[in-house]
């Protein structure tokens, strides 16, 4: 649903609050814009990352996802309709999704994508490396805030000093442990770590 509207003064003390961090490792901006929020505002905040040297990470969709993409990011954490939409058609058929992705990162656009694929997992594309990481079987119960569980475990696990591989199975295990609670409630993290370590095993 959208968001209370945001006057310039009220979105731009956000973006001031950003630039006056010290010591970022990350920047993360999940999900659409409120209402009176510009369209550039996570390519500005793709700018203020690089100059801090932190990773910034993404999951958003239409114009703000495709103007944050053009500034240069980290990591992108599309599904498949949003994927496409960067492709620029409208619908990828599984078998063009690592193509997809390995075109965004061949033009300098991000290191990593990590496009989440539902039921079936997510597929981690980098420079050098394509990797689908397939959940366990669970019941589903919700997915609301699945997506951001995925985001949260993959910057935790970096943050912890993990490889990309395991950040982004842990990810998986987020998302997964995510579903299998009712309403708005998210991860339990003893069902994160049961499933991480099936997801590792499964690998």
């Amino acid at each position: 649903m959208p968001g209370t509207a945001l006057s310039e003064a009220e979105w731009s003390s956000c973006l001031q609050a950003v630039e006056d961090m010290d010591d970022v490792s990350f920047i993360i901006a999940i999900c659409s814009l409120p209402p009176g929020v510009p369209h550039d505002i996570y390519a500005i905040l793709a700018k203020i990352a690089k100059d801090k040297r932190a990773k910034f990470i993404v999951d958003t969709s239409g114009e703000p996802l495709k103007k944050a993409v053009e500034q240069g990011v980290y990591l992108l954490k599309p599904n498949l309709g949003e994927l496409s939409f960067l492709a620029g058609k409208d619908e990828l058929q599984k078998n063009e999704i690592e193509a997809a992705a390995k075109l965004i990162i061949q033009k300098g656009m991000c290191e990593v994508v990590v496009v989440s694929m539902g039921a079936d997992g997510a597929m981690m594309v980098t420079k050098n490396e394509t990797l689908i990481i397939c959940p366990p079987h669970v019941e589903r119960k919700s997915t609301v805030g699945a997506g951001d569980s995925m985001v949260a475990g993959i910057v935790y696990y970096l943050w912890e000093g993990k490889t990309i591989r395991e950040a982004v199975q842990y990810g998986v295990a987020c998302d997964t442990a995510a579903t299998m609670n009712t309403g708005t409630e998210l991860c339990n993290k003893k069902d994160v770590e049961v499933l991480y370590e099936v997801i590792k095993k499964g690998i």
